[in-house]
């Protein structure tokens, strides 16, 4: 099975709560084939409330994803904090088309949490990857002053002449 270390054998523990700490870095993203992440360093931790007729998860991560700016393409560490909860309930068969509940066998003993560690940190990465040197101002980048270069010359408005038959119709707008 790919990634054993993110499956919770649940079987053996008694009823109520329990922590589980994982360090998620680069590699773990590497093996889903995900490769946008220059370096990852995470921590979550995972708090399971196990009842009788199901499994309650809850996911807290924070740490920083290295990745590469869209505007600049300088590498830059961006902040990461994401949250999920996801309930795991026992049935016929495996199912995971929800998002927040996951069913599993009646037989299993433990349950792999690899894929919504994935999905959940992937999401967490804004659309937008700026980085904050871009925003402030203090960055300085080759790619930057070409941007500047080529970016639109503001239009002069020409206020010298204007004619006076527009001028008579904004007045009448303007009068009420």
């Amino acid at each position: 099975m790919k990634h054993k270390e993110y499956s919770i054998p649940f079987s053996g523990l008694k009823q109520g709560k329990h922590r589980f700490g994982y360090v998620i870095e680069n590699k773990f993203f590497e093996s889903f084939g995900y490769g946008e992440f220059n370096g990852a360093k995470i921590d979550l931790e995972v708090v399971m409330d196990k009842s009788s007729t199901m499994l309650e998860l809850g996911f807290d991560a924070r740490g920083t994803v290295n990745i590469a700016c869209d505007i600049t393409s300088e590498p830059f560490d961006l902040p990461l904090a994401a949250t999920m909860d996801l309930v795991v309930k026992f049935g016929e068969a495996y199912n995971d088309e929800d998002d927040e509940i996951l069913i599993i066998p009646h037989g299993e003993h433990q349950v792999n949490i690899a894929q919504y560690i994935y999905e959940m940190l992937v999401l967490a990465v804004p659309q937008k990857r700026v980085h904050p040197g871009v925003a402030d101002g203090t960055l300085k980048s080759e790619a930057l002053d070409r941007l500047k270069a080529l970016q639109p010359k503001e239009k002069q408005e020409n206020k010298e002449e204007s004619d006076p038959r527009w001028d008579a119709l904004k007045k009448l707008i303007t009068d009420k």
